[in-house]
């Protein structure tokens, strides 16, 4: 199973914000993660569409964009044009799922539904055939650097297993105080994608800190065969 780091650039310098995301990619970020909050659907404020086409002449990998605002349709279009390749949202900011996901594949990107640690998995009941992205959050959204909850390490099984139940190559990206210490736990639940803003961009050799990340899914994969 292939590992993919997404940098979150909450944590990137935003005074320097295009020097870090060239410098992010270069270090072997697979995507660069992009929270976008409203201080409705969540108690912060961060960047918009502006800032996502800002960046974009100077990243060369997917632009991985979460949305934490509620309503969501009317900004989808905004970050197709300013450049994403993905776009997350949150199934309680919607109000008609299906309709959302029709509306970010139509528009050419691909299509993640979003679980809050205390939201049920139940929705992808209805719609995992559709989707291309399953984001699973490890924290309560809102803010940077907060720690992991351990407790959604049954949900992420949960839903590797509906994947594979169902046969589809959909991704299972986990965000929320992901570092080097627990991402081999949470590659053993069975994420394949893994956001990390503060545990990437508070170390000074951003190379350095995500190879220890892919060396310490590595070693996950290993044990698991061997168990297996």
């Amino acid at each position: 199973m292939k590992a993919r780091i997404a940098a979150s650039i909450l944590s990137a310098d935003f005074a320097r914000l295009g020097e870090e995301v060239r410098a992010v990619v270069a270090a072997g970020a697979d995507l660069v993660h992009f929270d976008v909050m409203d201080n409705h659907y969540v108690p912060n404020l961060t960047v918009g569409p502006l800032v996502c086409k800002a960046i974009r002449p100077h990243v060369t990998v997917p632009i991985d964009v979460h949305l934490m605002v509620e309503p969501v349709d009317r900004i989808v279009a905004d970050f197709a044009e300013a450049g994403a390749n993905i776009v997350s949202f949150h199934p309680e900011a919607s109000r008609h799922v299906d309709r959302t996901i029709d509306l970010i594949h139509g528009h050419g990107m691909r299509a993640g539904l979003a679980f809050n640690p205390a939201t049920p998995l139940t929705f992808l009941d209805y719609v995992l055939e559709k989707l291309d992205l399953i984001l699973i959050m490890s924290v309560n959204p809102g803010f940077g650097g907060q720690s992991f909850i351990r407790a959604v390490l049954p949900k992420i099984r949960a839903a590797r297993e509906r994947v594979v139940a169902r046969g589809r190559d959909v991704w299972i990206e986990v965000d929320g105080g992901i570092k080097t210490d627990n991402i081999g736990e949470v590659a053993a639940a069975g994420a394949d994608t893994f956001v990390a803003g503060s545990a990437i961009f508070s170390h000074e050799d951003y190379r350095t800190v995500i190879g220890e990340m892919r060396a310490r899914v590595a070693q996950s994969h290993a044990v698991s065969a061997r168990v297996a």
